[in-house]
């Protein structure tokens, strides 16, 4: 990593802010992208003095080529990008308006995809270069009260696993990593059903990984070479398993769970 030259979205906090300390840690010389500019100088202290901040709207599509302009030239290139931004989601499906899936989706899709396909011929054209793209189990598996969530970040591991076959011979490496529950404020920043922000966290989320844990995690498998890894434990972790080796099993225990009032456990419901 050492002077290797890295962009990070969603920098201020979370896997992103641990992820950049991490990379800092190993001598990578740091972009850090977000929209708290406080927050991003804060981590920006924690990674030295060759790191550069650079807030941006993910979703402001027309300011993207001067952004990706202004980080490549920086240092003259870009050697791995961190696709991290995002916002979830607490409701339920039949509840839930459909501004609340296009915001999610623009964001948690639409805008990695912007930057990426901004910045992937660049990359390519200079030799290639490593891609992480922070999913989650719930990408991989559609989980309840997340159906704009999952079906975002089924659509980031789709994309970026395209994009990993087209380019992988060219030197561009992609790890797509899916999360369970890190202790972030992913939860307390979700959307209820009507777009407003729910403003409490989960359980399972206060209970988590730590964002240093899984960012170790993210950077042991980056090194072993690996192109998926599930940054999981306990019932997150078979939920990732069930979908590929017993999909039926995962279907009814998903089903026995909203039955058993998972919604109105968890606040997310309005006949709750």
């Amino acid at each position: 990593m050492k002077d290797r030259i890295w962009w990070v979205t969603g920098a201020s906090s979370g896997i992103g802010a641990a992820l950049a300390r991490a990379l800092a840690a190993r001598g990578a010389k740091l972009v850090l992208s977000g929209r708290n500019i406080a927050a991003l100088e804060a981590v920006a202290k924690d990674c030295g003095p060759d790191t550069l901040i650079l807030p941006f709207e993910a979703t402001d599509y027309a300011q993207l080529p001067a952004i990706v302009q202004q980080a490549w030239d920086w240092r003259g290139r870009i050697d791995g990008l961190v696709n991290n931004a995002g916002i979830s989601q607490r409701s339920l499906a039949v509840e839930t308006d459909f501004s609340v899936y296009r915001q999610i989706i623009d964001v948690d899709l639409l805008a990695p995809i912007a930057l990426t396909q901004q910045l992937l011929p660049r990359m390519v054209g200079a030799g290639g270069g490593q891609i992480i793209a922070i999913s989650s189990v719930a990408g991989i598996a559609g989980v309840p009260l997340r159906s704009a969530y999952s079906a975002a970040k089924h659509g980031l591991i789709g994309y970026h696993d395209a994009v990993r076959a087209e380019n992988e011979h060219l030197g561009l490496k992609v790890l797509v990593v899916a999360p369970g529950s890190v202790r972030t404020n992913v939860s307390r920043n979700a959307l209820n059903a009507d777009g407003s922000v729910r403003g409490t966290s989960d359980a399972a989320i206060d209970n988590g990984l730590a964002p240093d844990e899984a960012a170790a995690q993210m950077l042991a498998a980056l090194d072993a070479g690996k192109r998926e890894i599930v940054v999981a434990e306990g019932m997150e972790a078979a939920i990732a398993d069930l979908r590929r080796s017993d999909p039926d099993a995962l279907f009814d225990r998903m089903s026995a769970m909203v039955q058993a009032g998972y919604a109105q456990q968890m606040g997310a419901s309005r006949a709750s």
